[in-house]
């Protein structure tokens, strides 16, 4: 009597599907370019940093593999305020810098470490140098 079901399919064909869309996603429109190599950076940056030799210590080995993933998400929102044009998708990368941003903070303070200096956001201008104590700094004046 046939089989109603069709046979599953194997490991190497499967994997054989993947690789064709993976080949595809890769050879899309060349102005996705910067954006998928900035990801790819942001991607190994943060596996690799996730990649550490226990110490004994549950909670710094948490914080030690939790930190670049966080960053990672970080990053690959950096990417998508740089390159993405759905405005939707655009204010969830904001808010994903923030969130992960304090969660690195607090698993910082929880072990008791310093917090690394503040950095402006990409779309930020940074802060002039330190003024001389003998220049007043004064606030442009609207027209």
């Amino acid at each position: 009597m046939p089989s109603r079901f069709l046979p599953r399919p194997s490991a190497v064909v499967v994997a054989a599907l993947l690789l064709g869309v993976a080949g595809a996603w890769a050879a899309g429109p060349t102005d996705e370019a910067p954006y998928l190599a900035e990801n790819d950076a942001a991607m190994t940056k943060m596996m690799g940093g996730m990649t550490i030799k226990p110490t004994g210590d549950v909670d710094a080995d948490f914080t030690a593999m939790m930190i670049p993933h966080h960053q990672g998400a970080i990053d690959m929102a950096q990417a998508e305020l740089r390159y993405g044009h759905n405005e939707q998708l655009r204010r969830i990368a904001q808010e994903i810098i923030v969130e992960q941003q304090q969660e690195i903070a607090a698993m910082r303070l929880a072990l008791g470490q310093a917090l690394p200096p503040s950095d402006p956001a990409p779309d930020q201008i940074a802060p002039p140098p330190a003024a001389n104590s003998s220049t007043p700094m004064t606030m442009p004046m609207e027209r």
